[in-house]
């Protein structure tokens, strides 16, 4: 008995030991782990950025916090990354507030009744900050809560150790009572190293009350001595496989690259081993070390990783030199030009963009030296830039008073209330010249342009409306010409009612009718005509040629109605053009046709050339009618 007892307190004073330096190599895995993550943290110039820029890095923050889950590592890093840019916001919103103040004591002559509201980019921009700021609250709250409930739970679980310690000295014989007490004791194991993280205040103290509560049990399980060797052979067992899962995980680095992954899963294996019970004495130191050994090769390829990034940041240092070298010269460019200025600013935003696309970091002091001399060029280059257009803005002015006159002219124009050829062409002239005067200030862009629109569209508006009342004209004389038509048409059918003297009533009539819609001018007058031609037809007193007559008549009527007398004699030139080129291509053809011989292929050609003829000559009767009508009507 007092052997075993002697056995216990040697294995409990090595499982201190153990203890303390597996705690020690904890903190120390942690602090390499927490300067890893430092030395990650770009060197950028926000104050560089556009408003857009600043917005996309906090959403790529935010939507990589959202895809890989809340973590500690992302959220620092947003929240670093939101903390650097609060002062450039500021100064964002200063700087809009002092211009848009200063633009409104510059039209009203006083600050007072003075609200400013900052556009939807700068609000976007807090609206992101204070997400990632109520992620990372949120996330720690409920960490600590987590941790506060852990605290409860081991606590629960020390008094509930604590109860079974005072129960062992009823159940001494009574084995029933020794087993449930055992299987109790596995049970409060298991749900402890379930348990998760505490605060460290506490961490100290409850993992030493539980040694020490763990030490009394067994201590005073002295029948169960036994069980408690095995319990610890299955515990080398156990050791020694996770043993193994770390060197294979350091065996693995032989055909892939150290990743943070790799370092999650060794620190797993790491906490499963930290819960594990003590193992045999003899097993004990040998097991740790092996473990140890294996854990070690993990973070020496891990500081290897380091030293290769180092080399990676002065890669990304040189690269960035380049970069500053290639825009120094952008310092002392100088132009009259708006488009080349613009050309040599896509130019140096290429650049930027360059500089910003290299996300590796750089050797900390030569890197941040650099990064001052890269952002303040640009400042260079941007206010050389400013300059100019600052000169510009004097030009400016002056043409905001050219198109200031512009607007009063069109605006008298429009008040004179006359849509006049004269005046329409004044409108377009008025528009040319509005078009060759140069940009005004920004400020005003919008109001003088609104104002000329409105007094261009409202004079268009005005002779659009005119022109309406026209149509609506045309539509009823439209109506009225089809309706006479109609009863012409009523009257034909009836032959003996048919007189000239009716027809002369029909067409004083159509005569007296205005003009009709451009687009049904063509069918009206060949409906009329047939109208009149049947209606001719129709009257028995007549001759032939007093019917052929009487219908070229009409048609004369409606050429003259129809045409002036310039346009009259233009069509006359054409036709009479027409029918001679028509005759002599008759007169051809007819030559060509003596000349083919007596064949199946002169026979077809033969046959083509008559069908041309004949349609040649039916086109010519047409043509030759059409002349006598206009003829007749000059």
């Amino acid at each position: 008995m007092a052997q075993e007892q002697q056995e216990g307190v040697e294995s409990n004073a090595q499982e201190d030991l153990t203890q303390k330096t597996i705690d020690t190599l904890e903190i120390d895995l942690n602090n390499e782990l927490t300067e890893e993550l430092e030395e990650e943290a770009p060197d950028v110039d926000y104050s560089q950025l556009s408003k857009e820029q600043l917005v996309n890095l906090l959403e790529n923050e935010l939507a990589l916090i959202n895809s890989e889950g809340v973590k500690p590592t992302s959220l620092k890093k947003a929240e670093a990354l939101a903390r650097e840019i609060r002062p450039v916001l500021d100064h964002i919103k200063q700087t809009d507030r002092e211009a848009a103040l200063k633009v409104f004591v510059a039209d009203s002559g006083s600050e007072d009744g003075f609200e400013f509201k900052y556009d939807a980019e700068t609000q976007k921009i807090d609206s992101l900050s204070r997400e990632i700021r109520g992620l990372k609250n949120t996330y720690y709250q409920s960490v600590e809560k987590e941790k506060e409930k852990n605290f409860n739970v081991k606590t629960s679980l020390l008094q509930r150790l604590r109860t079974l310690l005072e129960e062992e000295g009823t159940r001494e014989t009574d084995p029933s009572g020794m087993k449930s007490s055992w299987e109790e004791f596995k049970k409060i194991q298991e749900e402890w190293k379930s348990a998760g993280n505490i605060a460290s205040p506490h961490n100290g103290t409850l993992w030493a009350t539980y040694n020490a509560l763990i030490d009394r049990y067994f201590s005073n399980r002295n029948i169960y001595f036994e069980l408690k060797e095995l319990d610890r052979r299955r515990n080398a067992e156990l050791k020694a496989e996770l043993c193994k899962k770390v060197e294979d995980l350091a065996k693995s680095l032989e055909s892939r690259p150290m990743t943070k992954e790799i370092l999650a899963e060794a620190n797993h294996i790491f906490e499963d081993y930290k819960h594990l019970g003590p193992a045999p004495k003899e097993d004990q130191e040998k097991l740790w070390q092996r473990f140890k050994v294996a854990l070690d090769q993990l973070y020496d390829a891990q500081r290897g990783q380091f030293a290769e990034q180092k080399k990676s940041m002065q890669e990304n240092y040189d690269q960035k030199l380049k970069i500053y070298e290639a825009i120094v010269p952008f310092t002392t460019y100088n132009s009259g030009s708006i488009k080349e200025w613009n050309a040599k600013t896509k130019e140096v935003m290429a650049f930027q963009d360059q500089w910003v696309a290299l996300k590796g970091i750089m050797p900390r002091e030569e890197g941040k030296e650099l990064s001052k001399k890269f952002w303040a060029t640009l400042k260079t280059f941007f206010h050389n830039k400013g300059e100019f257009f600052r000169q510009l803005e004097s030009k400016r002015e002056q043409n905001l008073e050219l198109k200031n006159q512009l607007c009063a002219d069109a605006e008298a124009i429009l008040a004179t209330g006359e849509d006049t050829a004269s005046n329409t062409q004044k409108v377009i002239e008025l528009q040319k010249k509005w078009k060759a005067v140069g940009q005004v200030p920004e400020k005003y862009k919008d109001t003088i342009y609104d104002r000329f629109k409105k007094a261009c569209d409202s004079y268009f508006d005005q002779k659009r409306s005119k022109n309406k009342e026209v149509e609506a004209e045309f539509e009823e004389n439209l109506r009225r010409k089809i309706d006479l038509i109609e009863r012409i048409e009523i009257a034909a059918a009836n032959k003996d009612e048919s007189s000239l003297d009716l027809l002369s009533a029909f067409k004083s009539e159509w005569t007296s009718i205005g003009f009709v819609p451009k687009k049904d001018m063509q069918a009206t007058q060949k409906r009329y005509i047939a109208a009149v031609n049947t209606y001719v037809s129709a009257i028995g007193k007549l001759s032939s040629k007093e019917k052929e007559q009487a219908v070229l008549e009409s048609e004369v009527e409606l050429v003259r109605d129809g045409e002036s007398s310039r346009g009259l004699f233009r069509k006359e030139n054409d036709i009479k053009r027409r029918v001679s080129q028509l005759e002599n291509d008759i007169s051809l053809w007819q030559n060509n046709i003596e000349f083919f011989a007596k064949s199946k292929t002169s026979d077809r050609l033969k046959a083509e050339f008559e069908r041309k003829i004949s349609s040649a000559q039916a086109q010519l009767e047409e043509l030759k009618h059409q002349l006598s009508i206009i003829q007749e009507a000059i």
